[in-house]
């Protein structure tokens, strides 16, 4: 009598399942799922985050400020000392060989 070794214990359909689900074509599918929705829920918030801030600047544009000087301000306020002080020097000089 020979020994049927299809019905094992080891070949159950169900952890087959479960991987060919969990890796589909050497892709780890859950992590995969993960990633996509953290990634979706941050650009979520980025959306509002950048509605917040358009409603701020048209709360200081109805303030009487100058949304332009506002944005200028900012992105100044971001770079380095060194960089901004760089800038303003080429710009004096600028202004002064143009007369103005």
């Amino acid at each position: 009598m020979a020994l049927d070794t299809t019905d094992t214990l080891d070949d159950d359909p169900l952890d087959e399942t479960k991987a060919a689900e969990a890796k589909v074509g050497g892709i780890a599918a859950d992590r995969l799922r993960s990633l996509i929705e953290r990634i979706e829920r941050l650009e979520e918030e980025r959306k509002a985050l950048g509605s917040d801030i358009k409603d701020i600047y048209s709360e200081a544009k109805s303030a009487g400020f100058d949304v332009k000087v506002l944005r200028q301000i900012i992105r100044i306020r971001k770079q380095e000392p060194a960089e901004v002080e760089e800038q303003e020097s080429l710009l004096d000089v600028y202004r002064r060989a143009l007369g103005m």
